[in-house]
């Protein structure tokens, strides 16, 4: 059907052609189960209708028959060719296709994910939409995916939903049997492996996990510690927002990326999400202090990310609270935290 559009040796007829088949595929399809099927030389594609009709408007919009061409080939390329980076499924030859993808620097979620087992009953775990946009850009279905402070089990919830295989590490038994059993209840349509181990991220032997898999190494490591005592998860030493001071809060951070970061694939990526403090009436840059230390240890910097939360469990309910704080104590009221990802040299 493409070739035969191409071959039209004037502009208006290809145009008259390509009208008409803008016309048929906006007729298409309106039942709501998805795009409609476009036949391409033979071939049926699953194409999103949306998306076809906007190629097919370019090629109306075009004042040259040589221009129209151009955009004719295109379609037909991104019909029948697959184009990935070689860390994702992403289609490049189909990218209009991907708008969940975030790809600013700043992120806005006005609020967090609660569908199926994200029930968000820990204090401290992260929107899931973190974790799912980092697996889409830097996973391919079927990868690894290791979270060095499982939590509630938020990472491996999302790695059940989009076919990757996940190990967590929660170093509170019970919070790690209760996110097992969430987890559990999460669909597993592509029967990928979503296990919690109970541990020390810092001496954690994932290693022999792994191998129990027959795994080698993991594509993406992520890693969402305490922001070290803005909340105390336990009284046990091992935990890192039990650290009596910064300086030994990084130390024990360091451990943790000593301990997983040989785990990584060369190549492949590290993701850290935290957020800064005030202590003694001064900003402490947290974030930028670990994202130090994961440079020290065979990391390049790959982006940095903002992202922007209008409230927190701690402040909810108390925002004028919050305000009057702010005023009178001369500080802004933390509305962000970072998401670092690092490539491994």
């Amino acid at each position: 059907m493409l070739d035969d559009l191409a071959a039209k040796r004037s502009l208006r007829t290809l145009k008259l052609k390509t009208d008409a088949l803008k016309r048929y595929v906006a007729s298409a399809g309106n039942n709501g189960d998805g795009p409609p099927a476009f036949a391409a030389n033979g071939g049926a594609v699953a194409l999103r209708k949306d998306v076809l009709v906007s190629e097919l408007d370019q090629i109306l919009e075009a004042r040259t028959i040589e221009r129209a061409r151009y955009y004719l080939k295109r379609l037909e390329r991104g019909l029948k060719r697959v184009k990935t980076s070689g860390i994702n499924d992403i289609n490049l030859m189909r990218w209009k296709e991907y708008e969940e993808v975030i790809t600013d620097s700043l992120w806005n979620l006005p609020r967090r994910d609660t569908t199926g087992a994200h029930l968000g009953w820990y204090w401290g775990n992260f929107v899931p939409q973190i974790p799912r946009q980092l697996m889409l850009r830097y996973t391919k279905k079927g990868d690894w995916v290791l979270d060095a402070f499982a939590g509630s089990g938020t990472t491996l919830i999302e790695c059940r939903r989009l076919g990757r295989n996940g190990i967590g590490i929660e170093l509170n038994k019970e919070v790690a049997r209760k996110a097992t059993a969430l987890i559990a209840q999460e669909d597993n349509p592509c029967s990928v492996i979503t296990e919690i181990m109970t541990g020390d991220s810092r001496t954690a032997d994932v290693r022999s996990r792994l191998d129990g898999f027959h795994a080698k190494q993991v594509q993406l490591l992520i890693m969402h510690p305490p922001y070290h005592d803005i909340i105390g998860f336990s009284e046990d030493k091992k935990d890192l927002s039990t650290a009596p001071d910064t300086d030994e809060f990084l130390k024990l951070f360091g451990e943790v990326v000593d301990n997983l970061s040989p785990l990584v694939e060369r190549g492949r990526h590290l993701a850290l999400v935290i957020g800064d403090k005030y202590s003694k009436r001064e900003w402490v840059p947290l974030g930028f202090q670990c994202m130090s230390e994961v440079l020290k240890r065979g990391f390049s910097l790959k982006s940095v990310v903002v992202k922007n939360f209008e409230e927190t469990r701690a402040k909810r309910e108390q925002k004028q609270l919050w305000r009057y704080r702010a005023l009178a104590g001369g500080f802004y009221i933390f509305k962000h935290e970072y998401i670092f990802l690092f490539r491994k040299r």
